[in-house]
């Protein structure tokens, strides 16, 4: 039919008085002409009519998943075949026959490009689907997604090659194995990304929303997005870090993600206290911490248990005695324990560690409640606060280097 028509139209211009040449050249113009006409047409009203049909429907219905499709525009990318399908078969009214191939593998070419377009809408639409249902928190799959956006484009630009050289494209595939040693090295971080986001999911090393912190690579805060090549960490100080996914693998990192679900966050800090302020108890000072009520009933025990194990007549250094660094170590325990925002169900301590140069470490080992950032500092601070302040009062001294103020102190 299309070509009765063309051949028709041909006759009609030599008749005339249009030469056979000059015939053919119009003849292929106006079919050209008449072929743009309608492919504008056909877009149009896919555009026009078809979509915002579509959009209707969509907007109507109670699922979530097609309004992503529409978000992702993916049923505009169908659209744009109407046009391209209308030029393909509407090449052959050309009777010049370059022109008809060239108008043919032009459409052809703009289809394959649609179709990978499509394809990677489709993609995202379904990426976008999957993260609205909760399994998508633990086992993200953008990364295996990318991988088959690369074999698809892969594909596509392999069947765009092979119409620009008129090969068949298993002939270009098939030669394309003497180059496999450079698509390695080419796409080396592509494939290192592809075996760790294997590793990262198949191992819940990490998902996003989790807190994690890389050194080595600048990162302490939350994953935000999780690729085939980079894991995307929001720092605290709100910049973003980009680390490759395979780092994640072969370095070592910190996920937070255990804390936060472990009810606690902990609080690891000491003070150190001058060795020449450490010293026992006289009967006037186990009177006075009598009167504290964090250790009343501690200070009352611990003395009757010294005296009814101690013989009578024994010098001091014989008989066992109370010291002001154990009764402040004990006070600090019953003052956390009666701290309402330590959680006691987790580890606590309040230990000596080694003396050295600086003094005798006296370390808190315990995990406050509320594991916000800001609130744990709080907590922090506040505890030692008190502790810092309440040093004194047990006739101890918290050990620091001399400053200008102390050799002042002794030239006056």
């Amino acid at each position: 039919m299309r070509e009765l028509l063309g051949i028709q139209l041909k006759n009609w211009l030599i008749n005339e008085g249009f030469s056979e040449y000059w015939a053919i050249i119009f003849q292929s113009l106006i079919a050209v002409t008449l072929v743009i006409i309608i492919a504008w047409l056909s877009d149009l009203v896919a555009k026009k009519i078809l979509i915002a049909f579509v959009t209707k429907i969509v907007r109507r219905t109670k699922t979530h998943w097609d309004d992503i499709l529409l978000e992702r525009k993916v049923f505009n990318k169908i659209s744009h075949f109407a046009p391209a399908l209308i030029i393909y078969f509407s090449a052959s009214f050309i009777d010049h026959q370059s022109w008809s191939i060239f108008v043919k593998n032009g459409a052809y070419i703009y289809m394959i490009i649609l179709a990978i377009m499509l394809l990677d809408t489709f993609l995202n639409a379904g990426n976008d689907i999957y993260n609205t249902m909760p399994v998508s928190k633990t086992r993200p799959i953008k990364g295996y997604l990318q991988i088959v956006k690369i074999f698809f484009y892969s594909l596509g630009i392999i069947s765009i090659v092979a119409i620009f050289i008129d090969r068949d494209p298993l002939t270009i595939i098939a030669g394309m194995g003497a180059f496999a040693a450079v698509i390695l090295l080419i796409f080396k971080d592509t494939i290192l990304g592809f075996v760790a986001s294997i590793q990262l999911s198949a191992n819940k090393m990490v998902n996003i929303g989790d807190w994690i912190s890389m050194p080595s690579k600048g990162a302490d805060g939350t994953v935000i997005d999780i690729s085939l090549n980079t894991v995307k960490v929001q720092n605290w100080d709100k910049t973003i870090s980009t680390v490759p996914t395979y780092a994640l693998v072969s370095e070592s990192f910190n996920n937070w993600k255990g804390m936060e679900e472990s009810g606690g966050r902990r609080i690891k800090r000491h003070l150190n206290i001058d060795v020449k302020s450490v010293k026992f108890l006289s009967e006037e000072d186990i009177k006075r911490f009598e009167k504290i009520k964090l250790i009343k009933e501690y200070i009352r025990n611990k003395s009757e248990e010294i005296k009814s194990s101690n013989p009578e007549g024994e010098i001091p250094v014989n008989q066992r005695r109370l010291t002001n660094i154990g009764t402040f170590r004990r006070y600090v325990e019953e003052y956390l324990h009666n701290h309402p925002k330590i959680n006691q169900n987790m580890t606590f301590l309040v230990r000596q560690l080694q003396p050295s140069e600086k003094g005798l470490p006296i370390e808190i080992y315990v995990f406050s409640k509320d594991q916000e950032w800001a609130n744990y500092e709080a907590i922090q601070a506040d505890i030692f606060d008190h502790i810092l302040a309440i040093v004194p009062e047990f006739n101890l001294k918290v050990f620091q280097n001399p400053t200008g103020d102390d050799f002042q102190k002794l030239i006056n």
